[in-house]
């Protein structure tokens, strides 16, 4: 698996890009920290510029647990910036967030029709919903979403990208992993773009870095 990163940027606009995805990810942890009262923490987030017929490979290598099932929320967002971003809960640690809303709310599952898609759909949008919104807000664009899936299975495919952009091309993810500090549970989060947006993102970083001068 080739990471072209260094080929697509420069090392000043990885730097700024890394920068970026501090914020954006970083306020997604404190506004999902904020919705559950429990404390979350995010790794170091990573970026990879990959072929993109090899995502699923890519998130098959950074979640081994979903080998054995799992849940996954997926979105799309349209726009000069565009993609797709998922949320995947292990199989062991989604059934550890059931009963944390279980036991926190038990008025709030019996109001669900579906508790199990709707506990994981909740949490999907806050951190889908804040990383994107404010990613989008760092470099100057607004998206418009597309409504999110959950997707309960261990099958990630290239399916779930090639409605979004051509898969022949390179991609560009962000990624990280949400912990939470008192529980024994974590999922992940990628956002994935289409090289197709490189241009215009590195004018984004540009302007970015001008209110810094």
């Amino acid at each position: 698996m080739t990471d072209n990163r260094d080929v697509v940027f420069n090392e000043l606009e990885i730097d700024t890009l890394h920068e970026m995805m501090n914020i954006s990810f970083g306020r997604a942890a404190r506004d999902l920290s904020e919705v559950i009262d429990i404390y979350v923490v995010l790794s170091i987030p990573s970026m990879e510029v990959i072929n993109a017929s090899e995502l699923p490979q890519f998130i098959q290598e950074n979640i081994q647990e979903i080998t054995s099932g799992g849940t996954i929320i997926c979105q799309s967002f349209l726009g000069d910036y565009n993609g797709i971003c998922l949320v995947v809960f292990p199989s062991d640690d989604e059934h550890k967030l059931l009963r944390l809303f279980q036991d926190q709310d038990d008025s709030f599952m019996e109001m669900m029709d579906d508790p199990d898609s709707e506990v994981f759909l909740e949490i999907g949008n806050i951190l889908i919903g804040t990383c994107v919104s404010k990613m989008a807000e760092l470099i100057g664009e607004t998206v418009i979403y597309q409504p999110p899936a959950v997707i309960h299975s261990n099958l990630i495919s290239t399916s779930l990208y090639s409605s979004i952009f051509d898969i022949s091309n390179l991609a560009l993810t962000l990624n990280t992993t949400f912990k939470f500090k008192e529980l024994d549970l974590h999922c992940y989060l990628f956002l994935i773009t289409s090289c197709a947006t490189v241009p215009f993102l590195k004018k984004a970083i540009v302007d970015y870095l001008k209110q810094f001068e």
